[in-house]
């Protein structure tokens, strides 16, 4: 299979992709899309790069393949055709179709047939393609632990149990005290006070004596 029976089988002509415009593609309607290689054409190897389907043909190719806006393998084949330089050598044509989803898996299947593998484009394997300007990652290191240092824990020791508390002499106590010294000096000074008149009496009756003896 390649451009030259897919023509024969009622596809349309095929226009460079680098040169289409809005007024070339079908206007809402379902469609099989292929994408070939210009540059593969009349050589023994298949010039298909891809076997697609769409309801939408000027979405699919304006803003999918030519801007870059849709799923995975929309995004992929832009990236081919401006990254790898397909866009310069890439031509597209179409065939309209009510079952868009049927015609593409036997073309897909008629494909592998005739060459062992499905188109390039059509290969998830081999239409691995690196995202645009992503830095090469390297992980980064965890810095290492620093070790704290820790204080010694302060030892905690058992506080000294209180003595006992000292006894309060009570008011009433104190009291008592007072008035029994108070009345032992009261007695004290009376007799005191009695012995010092009886020794005046002694000397008075000594003295009168004295004189009645002269």
């Amino acid at each position: 299979m390649n451009s030259k029976i897919l023509i024969e089988t009622g596809f349309s002509e095929w226009l460079p992709l680098k040169t289409i415009s809005f007024s070339n593609l079908p206007q809402d309607k379902s469609s099989v899309i292929v994408i070939v290689d210009k540059e593969l054409s009349g050589k023994p190897e298949s010039d298909i790069l891809y076997i697609g389907r769409t309801k939408d043909a000027v979405k699919r190719i304006m803003g999918g393949y030519l801007a870059g806006y849709g799923g995975k393998n929309t995004k992929k084949i832009n990236q081919m055709l401006f990254d790898d330089g397909y866009i310069e050598k890439t031509s597209i044509s179409w065939v309209l179709t009510d079952k868009p989803r049927i015609m593409q898996k036997e073309l897909l299947a008629k494909f592998k047939e005739n060459h062992g593998q499905l188109p390039v484009w059509n290969n998830k394997k081999k239409l691995l393609v690196k995202p645009k300007g992503t830095p090469a990652f390297k992980p980064k290191e965890a810095p290492a632990l620093k070790a704290r240092a820790t204080a010694p824990k302060a030892i905690v020791r058992p506080s000294a149990k209180p003595g006992p508390k000292p006894k309060i002499a009570s008011a009433k106590k104190s009291t008592s005290k007072e008035e029994t010294s108070a009345k032992t000096e009261s007695a004290s000074k009376g007799e005191t006070a009695a012995e010092t008149s009886e020794k005046a009496n002694t000397k008075n009756e000594a003295a009168s004596d004295n004189q009645i003896i002269t």
